[in-house]
Order: C-alpha cells, then structure tokens, then sequence
C-alpha cells in the first residue's frame, strides 16, 4: 500500500489488525445505563483508555510496523508535526519500535506536552509560534534528513489502524452485533477506517462534528474536499479545515449518516460523561456522545449502538 491514495480497502483494515495485535489494548465496551438514550442498547466505546490515551495509537503502530516490514523506515527515523494525540502516538509508537522519534511544536507549547512526549523518547524541537512553523520545519527537517514524515490522519496506514477498533468490535463475540457506530470527525483519519470496515460488516456510521468545525460534512455537501473555517471547542482535535479524500470517499461509498452537533452540546455531553460516569475526556469524545443526546441522530428502539470515546488527553478542571 502506497501512502498516498484517495481511499483504503477493508484488506488494509484487516492487514494493520495483524500487525497491532497484542501491540495495543484491545477494544473495551461498557453498556450505557437502561434509558439513558431513549429504546436503543447503546453501548460506550472506551478508546479514550488507549495507549496514550486515544485511538490514535493504533494507526502509529501500524504505521511504524507497515513501514518496518516493507524495508521504508529510514535509519533516521520518523518525523511530526504535532504535539497532540498524533505527536504523543508517533513518539510511542517508534519507542516500541526502538526507531528514532523527531516532534516538533510551536515555541508557545505547554511544558507538559513537551514532558509527556520527551518521555516516549522524542527528541522535540521548539520553532516559530504557530502550529504551521512547525509543519514547516518539520517537512525541512525531513528533507535534509531523510526522516519518514508521519502526520496525524491523512495517510492510509493510520487511516487502517484506526478501523482496526471497528474490526475488533465488529468480531468480538461476548457482547450482542452493533448495528450502528457513531464517531467524531476531524481531519478524518478515525472516520475513514471505520467507515471502510463497518461497510464491510453492514454497521452504519454516524459522522458527528461541530456545526462550526465542519470539514467532512462540507466536503459531502460539495462532493470534493474544501476548506473550512474552524472555531470550535472541540478544536484541539477536530480542527481540520480540510477532510482528507480517504473519508470523502468512505462517507460516499458507505452506509454513512453526516450530523452537526453545537459547542454548547458538546460541553453538556462532556459533563453528563463526568457525572455519570466519572470519565475524563477531550470534547471530540463527547462531541460523539453528543450526536445522540442532542437528537441529531436517534436511534430506534432497540438498535444496537457503539459510541467512540475517541481520547481522554484534556485538562478537567473544568468539570465539576
């Protein structure tokens, strides 16, 4: 598999679930309480428990390991732009690896991202005041180096690792078949994979993003990748302005229902899980949760439905 294309096979999906098995957790669903949303059986999706902790761990691995395995991993190893959940997943998984690991970030990141990513072995680097000076020295660095150039979802091999969580679900014979499967969308790396395997086991997908961080949602209305404004709560995540074609694709070629959700829903969401449940996590995560208890999507009674915590990497002191 080249690691450019416009759209992944269920195949790649099956390849990277070789590759990443017994190398991150496996997949952990806990029932929703009874009524909590409506007739439906909805069931929790605890990636946020993740290496790392999010889903992105998954396609790092399978990134590293499918480059390992085809003879592409430079001895200089691999090189990012991204001091969140792609950064912290890229840094670990070349530490399994035992490959070098290059991060670089804005000048104005916080000493603790810098910590948590130097602990995984990285060597960080600290440029410009913008996440785009960095992008910039970060592809400069790869050139003069030789570096492999990761990047937080637009790349099959972490679009495929991340369908890994829908095949593990898919598969999984000690809870009842999911009939629909609800996720987050940012730049798309999540959405894509799972889309690609839920299509291959007739699971629908909920698209869910901020009315006002839009960009798979936009795209499909198009019928092409655009570019989005992007001011949202959620957008330490989900703050693509542009979708990558993978998921345009998997949303036009899938069982795919794409929602909006609004900030003020997203922060109730979010807070339901912490008094409810007593979890922690990012606004992506509740953007999912979201899409249900606002009514975008309601599922009917007694549909089978798995939410995506999709990452649980935020400060909570705003929940009380």
């Amino acid at each position: 598999m080249s690691d450019i294309t416009d759209h992944i096979d269920y195949k790649d999906v099956v390849q990277a679930a070789e590759r990443i098995r017994g190398k991150v957790r496996p997949v952990t669903l806990a029932p929703a309480d009874p009524g909590a949303f409506g007739e439906a059986d909805v069931w929790l999706v605890l990636e946020h428990m993740q290496h790392t902790g999010s889903f992105k761990a998954r396609g790092a691995y399978n990134f590293t390991a499918a480059h390992l395995e085809n003879g592409t991993m430079p001895k200089s190893g691999v090189v990012i732009a991204s001091g969140g959940n792609a950064g912290l997943a890229c840094a670990w998984a070349a530490s399994q690896h035992g490959i070098p690991a290059t991060v670089f970030l804005p000048e104005t990141a916080p000493s603790v991202k810098v910590n948590r990513l130097q602990a995984y072995g990285a060597t960080v680097n600290l440029t410009g005041n913008a996440y785009h000076h960095a992008a910039e020295a970060a592809s400069a660095y790869a050139e003069q180096t030789g570096a492999l150039p990761s990047h937080a979802y637009d790349n099959p091999y972490i679009a495929a690792g991340a369908g890994t969580l829908l095949e593990e679900i898919a598969t999984r014979t000690d809870t009842p078949p999911v009939d629909t499967i609800v996720v987050a969308v940012g730049g798309g790396g999540l959405f894509a994979g799972v889309a690609t395997a839920a299509a291959q086991h007739d699971i629908r997908v909920i698209a869910v993003e901020p009315e006002t961080c839009r960009a798979l949602n936009a795209a499909v209305k198009a019928g092409d990748v655009v570019d989005v404004d992007v001011n949202s709560v959620a957008a330490d995540s989900l703050g693509a302005r542009r979708t990558s074609r993978m998921a345009l694709h998997a949303a036009v070629s899938g069982d795919v229902c794409s929602v909006l959700v609004t900030d003020e829903q997203i922060i109730a969401a979010r807070q339901s899980l912490w008094d409810h449940r007593r979890l922690a996590v990012e606004h992506a995560a509740a953007t999912a949760v979201a899409g249900l208890t606002s009514g975008a999507y309601t599922p009917a009674p007694g549909e089978s439905v798995a939410v995506v915590l999709c990452g649980a990497n935020t400060d909570p002191a705003d929940l009380v």
